[in-house]
Parts: structure tokens; sequence; C-alpha cells
């Protein structure tokens, strides 16, 4: 079993000396800065002048600085800029003003896991990854709750790694909840698979699969989007409140004969085995070596593949159906 940390494992007063800087004020690290914050953390953020990000920070009534002036004030050093550029903000920014007894803060491991960003021996190194998005994180907290969080100790110089992460967790609201023991490894390798296998790769190609086979078959488009697409948060709703025994008991009987019969059709063992190849192509490095490649070059590849999405018909119907739904209006 994981060992789980809560409010009693921690102690908020070990950061009061301590400032913290708060790399990318993105939606992640809007969400974490306010609640440090308000947890009396002394709070730097960092953010490029001219931005979105860099205004709204000013109105949260920050003064947002360089990443070079947050690193060198801070006593610890969260990292929240989108993965490709990690370590050149790191190597420009960071790495100068990384004294001894300071600590490097994560949110996601991969930079570390596969050696983009190589930290000295004298600083400590940890993980606080919120099971959330940091706008949750922000109305968790504001509601007197917590979003579950994950923490990971990669190096231990001053022999209070743990006890300054589990700090910083609860600061956030996340011990209230629950924050879950890791590993850098563990964190980045299962995020990854997630992503691409399931979350992200897997599902988007299974709706494309369901919507073409529709209207190859002679369905009108329409139709086709809202049986496997639109309907498909009603199911992902249900699985996250309820587990998957739940979902099938909320549904149809018929939905759930069909769930029960009809899906080991399409997850089969072949399926099961591209996984296997997946998740060893993560664990070995070959994928990160591709996305940083790929990012070298421009993303040449990226930008073909994105564009070829945008272009797939079910974009367009769906583009004219959520015209229909002003609930999704912005």
């Amino acid at each position: 079993m994981a060992k789980i940390y809560y409010d009693n494992d921690a102690d908020v007063s070990l950061l009061k000396d301590k400032a913290i800087a708060i790399i990318g004020y993105g939606i992640q690290g809007r969400g974490q800065a306010l609640c440090l914050r308000d947890s009396g953390c002394r709070v730097i953020v960092s953010e490029m002048a001219g931005t979105e990000n860099f205004e709204k920070a000013k109105a949260d009534g920050f003064v947002p600085v360089s990443a070079q002036e947050a690193a060198k004030a801070a006593d610890i050093i969260q990292i929240l800029t989108q993965d490709h550029v990690q370590a050149k903000v790191y190597t420009e920014s960071i790495k100068p003003n990384l004294k001894k007894g300071k600590a490097l803060c994560f949110s996601h491991g991969f930079n570390i896991r596969f050696k983009q960003i190589k930290p000295s021996k004298n600083v400590d190194v940890f993980m606080i990854a919120p099971k959330g998005p940091g706008a949750l994180v922000r109305r968790m907290f504001e509601e007197g709750k917590g979003v579950p969080s994950l923490i990971a100790i990669f190096q231990d110089a001053t022999g209070q790694a743990k006890q300054i992460a589990l700090a910083y967790a609860k600061a956030i609201g996340a011990t209230r909840a629950g924050v879950i023991e890791t590993t850098f490894n563990e964190e980045t390798e299962t995020d990854l698979f997630g992503e691409q296998a399931v979350l992200c790769g897997g599902v988007t190609e299974l709706i494309k699969a369901g919507f073409d086979t529709l209207v190859d078959a002679g369905y009108q488009p329409e139709i086709a989007y809202f049986e496997v697409l639109h309907e498909l948060k009603l199911i992902t709703d249900l699985i996250q409140e309820t587990g998957i025994s739940g979902m099938r008991r909320r549904v149809s009987n018929t939905a759930c004969y069909g769930d029960l019969t009809r899906g080991p059709m399409i997850i089969t063992e072949k399926t099961r085995k591209v996984m296997k190849k997946m998740l060893k192509s993560i664990t070995s490095g070959k994928f990160a070596r591709e996305w940083i490649k790929e990012n070298e070059e421009g993303r040449p590849n990226f930008n073909k593949l994105l564009k070829d999405g945008d272009d797939h018909p079910i974009e367009k119907t769906g583009q004219q159906l959520r015209e229909m739904m002003p609930w999704m209006r912005k």
C-alpha cells in the first residue's frame, strides 16, 4: 500500500523563513501561488513581461520578475513552465543562482527523470504534483478542502527535503485530501503512459474511429458525433464519481451488457501488447528523446499531425453542434 500523508504529518511553519519562487504563472502556477500566499508564505512570481499571465499575476497582487531574479531571491524554486522549456529556463536562469541548501520543486518529473535537468548534489529536489488542474487546487483550497497530490523526493541534501515538501503540500491544501508517496520515475512514466494509451491518445483515436465507422456506414455525422463524442462526458463523469462498477449500474442494462460483452472486442490482447510496447518506449527514454528532438527541430511532425487532426470531419460537425449548446459557450 502507498504511504499517504495528511495535515497532521506536515508543518507549514517550516516555510516561514523561506521565499518560494513560482516560475511560470499558468493555471497550475497561479493556483499554487495564491494558495501559498494565503498560507502565509512569501511568494515570488516569475513570468515573461508582455504576456497574458504576466498581467494576471499583476492583477492578483504579485510583482512578476524574471526567472533569474526569482531564483536568486528564493529558497524554494518551483518550476511550472511547460516540460519542453524547463531545461532551458533551468540552465540559463536557475542554475547560476542555485546555492547550497536551496530546493528545486516540480509538479511533473519529466526533466529530472530523463536527465534534461541535472541539479547539483547540494540542493533538495522534490515533487508536489496535484492530481487536478490549478484552478481546482485553488477552488478546493478556498472551500477548506484539497486536491489529492503526489510527493516524491529525488534528492535530500539538507536532511529535511520530505518535511519541506510536506509543508509545501499543506500550504496548497493537498494534505487535507491526502498526499501519496511515489518516485519521480513512477510519476513520470505512469503519467506519460496514461496520456498516450488512454486519456488522450487512446480516447481520441477511439472517438474518431467510432465516428468514421458510423459515417462510412451511411449514418448522419451529427448523430455519430452525439453517440461517440458528446455523450462520452456523461460516462466519464459517472466513472470518476462511482468507478467502473458504479457506472455500469447507472446506465441501462442494454448499455451495461454491451460494455461487458463488446468492450473486449475493442481492447484485444493485441491492444494490450501494444500498450506494453508503448510503456517500454517511455521507460527506455525513447519517447522522451523523440519529443526533445521534435522540439529542437521546430516541431514539424507535431504541427503536421495537429493540423491533420483539425481537418478531421468530426471537428467541423462538432463546431456546428456546439453552437446549439449555450451551456458550452464562453
